[in-house]
């Protein structure tokens, strides 16, 4: 079997078993909710046009988005929770995704809810109440039964559309199948990719053919099709999540990492060394910028690699650049004076932005520095990754050198190296620490006025685990360890076309070759 495609069923019982138990979890809280609310807005045609209104709103909103937005609203009720009541809880993974799935399941079931009950035959609920039928009678042996089919169509609307959406609950930090997908994407490991859809697309198919049965009994009032639909939904869940038990281990620390190559190795780097000291790991990734970092502050996850200009401009809201060492020195006193997070050093090497062109089209508009290429921008194409036109370091450097580009756009990192080789942008915002940029002989701009910030990689630790000894103990000698070539190495081996490693086979050479020097 291909090692890629074995890997990727290696990792199935626990991302499908996550997903499951997330989906489900949102689909029947999403009935909980749903049920009611359609009941109340059937019988009251003042709040119907309200409720539908908003549970429409909601639909309006990214997915994605609804589950970032989650995060910090948790993470700022528990933080208040601990204050007051003295207890918190996890605002990172389960919760901010059951939560906002849960949102997107309500509208297929309330619309449907309401058009069921609705849509009864006024005559037979005349002769309901004709008959002396109480209204909480009528509801249960009359109405509900009559609108199941109904019900029971938006159910499954609603479970497809949670199937699909709990792929993006990776980069809040909830396992799923997502995880296939946002690693693959970033390594371009397609086979990764194709197995998440795939297997996100199987299940959402399995769980609406299933449906379906208890939908055609409900309408036929054949009682097996409803008994053999939802006994093949519990025993299908519970064989998704009976593989969950092996991993109820309780992890002693919890490594977080980033979305990009160089982070799942870093991440994979660390996870193997507390793994040999004797700790059970366990890892989130695909982590965006924001949540990762308040992530390890509230103690969500233990430790983590960031960058120095990440930090500097994003966390401590600085736009000043008083030097690489002076910037790391204040923000080791200044993280842990704040948040108590303890900047355990750099490893060695930076992984800055660096605005990077191929070297023929430089060569032909005379571009070397930042500077030249504010002469050019006019008629240049800009491609970045997805966060760094939002990012602080980008409005320093605009503010600067006053780019005005023909255009500017956004590429998953992967993909914004292939638009710079395919001429769909003329210069992007690579990483410094990138094997990308010498295997392609990309032309590294320089920045005359020190716009960016610099970039060290740094080990953070979060509060609880800033005393730990075995902690510190297994990662302190990675500090100052790690030369910027050696990264480069590992990131190409993992980044290149051909002959690919996963992030683990980079870990232990990048560990080798830490060793040998």
């Amino acid at each position: 079997m291909n090692p890629r495609l074995a890997a990727a069923f290696d990792l199935l019982p626990e991302y499908l078993g996550w997903h499951v138990l997330l989906s489900l979890s949102a689909l029947v809280l999403g009935l909980v909710i749903s049920l009611p609310l359609a009941v109340t807005a059937a019988r009251s045609p003042r709040l119907r046009w309200p409720v539908l209104a908003l549970a429409s709103l909601i639909q309006t909103i990214p997915s994605l988005a609804l589950l970032a937005l989650f995060y910090p609203l948790l993470l700022a009720l528990s933080a208040l929770s601990l204050a007051t009541l003295g207890m918190g809880f996890s605002a990172l993974g389960f919760l901010p995704s059951l939560l906002a799935l849960t949102l997107y399941s309500i509208l297929p079931i309330l619309r449907n809810g309401v058009t069921g009950i609705t849509g009864v035959d006024p005559a037979i609920s005349e002769a309901a109440d004709g008959v002396g039928m109480t209204s909480r009678q009528k509801l249960f042996q009359v109405e509900l039964p009559l609108a199941a089919p109904v019900i029971m169509a938006g159910v499954r609307t609603a479970a497809v559309w949670t199937i699909g959406a709990a792929t993006l609950s990776t980069p809040v930090g909830q396992t799923s199948l997502g995880n296939y997908i946002f690693a693959g994407l970033q390594t371009e490991n397609w086979v990764f990719v194709l197995f998440g859809c795939a297997a996100s697309a199987l299940l959402a198919m399995a769980a609406d053919q299933l449906l379906g049965l208890v939908e055609t009994g409900a309408r036929t009032r054949r009682k097996g099709l409803v008994i053999v639909g939802l006994a093949g939904i519990v025993i299908g869940a519970g064989a998704a999540l009976a593989p969950l038990a092996t991993f109820g281990q309780h992890a002693a620390y919890t490594v977080g990492a980033k979305n990009f190559s160089e982070q799942y190795i870093l991440a994979e780097l660390m996870a193997s060394r507390l793994e040999r000291a004797g700790a059970v790991v366990s890892r989130k990734e695909d982590l965006g910028s924001a949540v990762a970092y308040r992530a390890l502050a509230a103690g969500e996850i233990d430790v983590y690699v960031d960058y120095s200009g990440t930090l500097w401009t994003n966390v401590l809201g600085r736009t000043d650049n008083p030097g690489r060492k002076a910037v790391l020195d204040q923000l080791t006193t200044e993280l842990k004076r704040r948040d108590g997070v303890l900047v355990l050093g750099s490893l060695g090497f930076e992984n800055a932005y660096a605005f990077v062109m191929r070297p023929d089209r430089a060569q032909a508009l005379g571009v070397a520095s930042l500077a030249d290429l504010s002469r050019e921008a006019p008629r240049l194409k800009l491609g970045s990754d997805l966060e760094f036109l939002s990012r602080p370091e980008w409005k320093a450097v605009d503010t600067a050198y006053a780019f005005t580009f023909r255009s500017e756009r956004a590429y998953q990192p992967t993909f914004m190296y292939r638009a710079l080789a395919a001429g769909d942008a003329d210069v992007i915002s690579a990483f410094s620490s990138d094997g990308r940029i010498a295997a392609d002989k990309l032309v590294v701009l320089t920045d005359p006025k020190g716009a960016i910030p610099p970039y060290d990689a740094v080990i953070l630790i979060s509060p609880k685990a800033a005393a730990d000894p075995r902690l510190i103990a297994a990662l302190r000698p990675l500090v100052g360890a790690i030369p910027v070539e050696a990264m480069r190495a590992a990131n190409y081996s993992v980044d290149r076309d051909k002959g690919k490693s996963t992030p683990a086979e980079a870990a232990r050479a990048l560990e080798q070759a830490i060793a040998a020097n």
